[in-house]
Formats: C-alpha cells, structure tokens, sequence
C-alpha cells in the first residue's frame, strides 16, 4: 500500500467514474491544466467533446510543464475527471459527449 503523504507539491485528484478514489498527482501541472480547462470550457450547452477539450487546452498550456504538448491530453482528462467529481463541470448526455461548466448557483445565504 502506498504511503499518503501531505507534499505541496501533490494535490488529490477525484475521478467521477470512480467514487471514494483518489490519486495524488503534480500541484504545478494540475493548476495549470485546471486553469486551462476552466478558460476554455463553455459555460452552456453545448459542450466541447473531448477532442476539442484536448485541443483547446493543448493551446493553453506552457512549453515549461508540457514540452511539445507532452501528456497534455492525459493531464486534461484527468482534471475534466476530478471537475466533474467535484460539481464544477457537467457531462451532457450527448454522443459524442460533451462538457461544459455547470452553472453557478444563485441565492443568498
């Protein structure tokens, strides 16, 4: 079993497919792959497909943590995934699926 730890530099990653699992992944390169999803990602349907969601955020992404785009695609499922889990992205139930930003609630507290 692996040893959790409480690294700065790693951050929990939820998967919506998976409930109750998480992963620790690289702080620096989830922010900046989330940062990169919330800026591109529509805020209504219809949604980006996953391809585009790739693209979109490949364009995003700096050369520093991503040489060439490397992994980008994978970082970009991953935090799509852990968005999902958490209530900030939806998945519309389209073929191809798409993703949006889900919308914020409104109300007092």
């Amino acid at each position: 079993m692996a040893k959790i730890t409480t690294d700065p530099a790693r951050v929990n990653v939820e998967n919506v497919n998976v409930p109750g699992y998480t992963i620790r992944l690289d702080a620096a390169k989830y922010e900046a792959t989330r940062a990169a999803l919330l800026a591109v990602l529509p805020k209504k349907s219809p949604g980006f497909t996953q391809a585009e969601i790739r693209q979109a955020v490949r364009a995003q992404l700096s050369e520093d943590l991503f040489p060439g785009g490397a992994k980008s695609a994978w970082w970009a499922k991953m935090v799509q995934l852990d968005l999902e889990a958490k209530g900030v992205v939806d998945r519309e139930a389209t073929k191809p699926l798409r993703w949006h930003l889900r919308k914020a609630k409104s109300g007092k507290r």
